[in-house]
């Protein structure tokens, strides 16, 4: 279970420290919402500050991933530029590309990891020709825009959906969820089949990083434990 604090809700004018904070108390990747006030109502960060960032998002000699997330229109010309600011992994949302697969293609082709990400509202059937291509599903459990919302109940169905698919590739694709994610509902969540969770506020508006952190993850490892007994897969099959 992997957990990805958002610098959404980090104290920007101290984002180094944060960063290291957050990796110290047990993060394993930092996650980069960039926003343009087109695609969602909101500007946040460029490339610029991920580039910055970059040489803090280390523990001990390895680096630690930075999971940047596109919320603008149109994605491909940003792409490149977050190539060479040091972003690990990439995802975009489908309406902002004129060309999934293409997009797709261009993130693989710099180096990095791919990933798509689906809204409360967007159809599963976006992923129908594109999802084995894919490093990371990424399914927003908020309408993105804003950090701090609260978690939308009825997406806990949409993350066993996308669960499903990705079993049935065979191959090892990320399940990441991002929106109000908390300790109170990262059981369900975990055990609705996502093993990357994305959480700002959470983690970063009580100042205790380490004990925020190692209660999203125990809580959703317990949820994907109860999805693992057989009386659960009993039920899926």
């Amino acid at each position: 279970m992997r957990i990805a604090p958002s610098l959404l809700s980090a104290d920007f004018a101290r984002l180094g420290e944060e960063v290291t904070a957050v990796i110290d108390a047990g993060a394993d990747l930092i996650h980069f919402d960039v926003m343009d006030n087109h695609y969602v109502p909101n500007l946040t960060v460029g490339p610029l500050v991920c580039q910055a960032i970059k040489p803090y998002a280390v523990r001990g000699d390895q680096p630690v991933p930075i999971d940047v997330h596109l919320m603008v229109k149109p994605v491909d010309a940003l792409i490149p530029m977050f190539a060479q600011a040091g972003a690990s992994l990439i995802s975009f949302h489908p309406e902002a590309s004129e060309h999934i697969d293409r997009t797709v293609q261009l993130i693989r082709s710099l180096g990095m990891k791919a990933g798509l990400v689906l809204n409360p509202a967007t159809p599963l059937h976006c992923l129908d020709h594109v999802l084995e291509q894919l490093d990371l599903v990424l399914l927003m459990s908020v309408n993105p825009g804003y950090g701090g919302q609260s978690f939308i109940e009825h997406v806990l169905p949409k993350i066993e959906a996308v669960r499903r698919r990705i079993d049935a590739t065979g191959r090892d694709i990320w399940l990441e969820v991002d929106g109000g994610i908390k300790a109170d509902n990262a059981q369900r969540v975990g055990n609705a089949g996502a093993d990357t969770l994305v959480a700002g506020s959470a983690v970063f508006s009580g100042g205790r990083y380490r004990e925020s952190i190692a209660a999203i993850r125990d809580n959703a490892l317990a949820g994907q434990r109860l999805r693992r007994t057989p009386a659960r897969r009993a039920h899926d099959a």
